[in-house]
């Protein structure tokens, strides 16, 4: 029997997040992919319509459904800008914007929203892999800014994560499998989003600061760490 829309929704974010795949790499095909999930195709579709909603996927007419957000514009060569910039890059440009995000989205989030932010750290403290932590880590960063209700900065957002999922971070990570229970980013997870909650514009701006500067020192010296 096929799943129904929610369930299959459901389902289809779990694949994502277990299957690990790679930024800008292409899903398997829509029969393959109802044959696996146990789902119809029309259900199917609306449910990848979600997710390309959200900027979890993007499709292309005659090329197939990719990871990730779809880039903006051609002359914002994700892939050109990548190269030319490095992981510290990307970590002071998530400083200067991401604080201001979770203050705007303390304003904006509805129930539902932060409803969703904390089932995305409860998913996250079960993952198995970095892999599955990350596709969590960020759809709930996602969720912050989709908060703000705010297109512009999210498109802002979405591009600024593209390049952040292209540039190398492997080198990086630590040698473990998988984050260990007292990883200091879900205890942080947990104060940005009670700071949105309680609706503390200064409380989420500061809350969100610290946690970046936390990945920062645990990413770029590890060996302080």
């Amino acid at each position: 029997m096929s799943l129904g829309h929610d369930a299959a929704l459901t389902q289809l974010r779990a694949f994502l997040a277990s299957a690990g795949l790679p930024f800008n790499s292409r899903l398997p095909p829509e029969r393959e992919l109802s044959e696996t999930l146990g789902v119809a195709r029309p259900v199917l579709r609306k449910a990848l319509a979600v997710l390309e909603q959200e900027g979890q996927i993007w499709r292309h007419v005659g090329k197939g459904t990719f990871v990730g957000s779809r880039p903006l514009d051609t002359h914002a060569d994700i892939a050109a800008v990548a190269r030319r910039t490095n992981p510290a890059e990307v970590m002071r440009t998530r400083l200067l914007l991401e604080p201001e995000v979770a203050a705007q989205a303390a304003v904006g989030a509805t129930p539902a929203q932060i409803q969703e932010m904390r089932n995305c750290i409860e998913r996250s403290r079960s993952t198995e892999s970095w892999r599955q932590y990350e596709s969590w880590d960020n759809r709930l960063h996602r969720l912050v800014a989709e908060a703000t209700h705010n297109e512009l900065l999210l498109a802002l957002l979405d591009t600024l994560n593209a390049v952040r999922r292209t540039v190398t971070w492997g080198r990086l990570r630590p040698d473990r499998a998988s984050p260990p229970p007292d990883h200091h980013s879900f205890t942080e997870h947990e104060e940005i989003v009670a700071a949105i909650e309680d609706r503390d514009v200064q409380r989420a701006r500061d809350s969100m600061r610290r946690h970046l500067e936390q990945v920062e020192r645990k990413l770029l010296r590890p060996q302080s760490s």
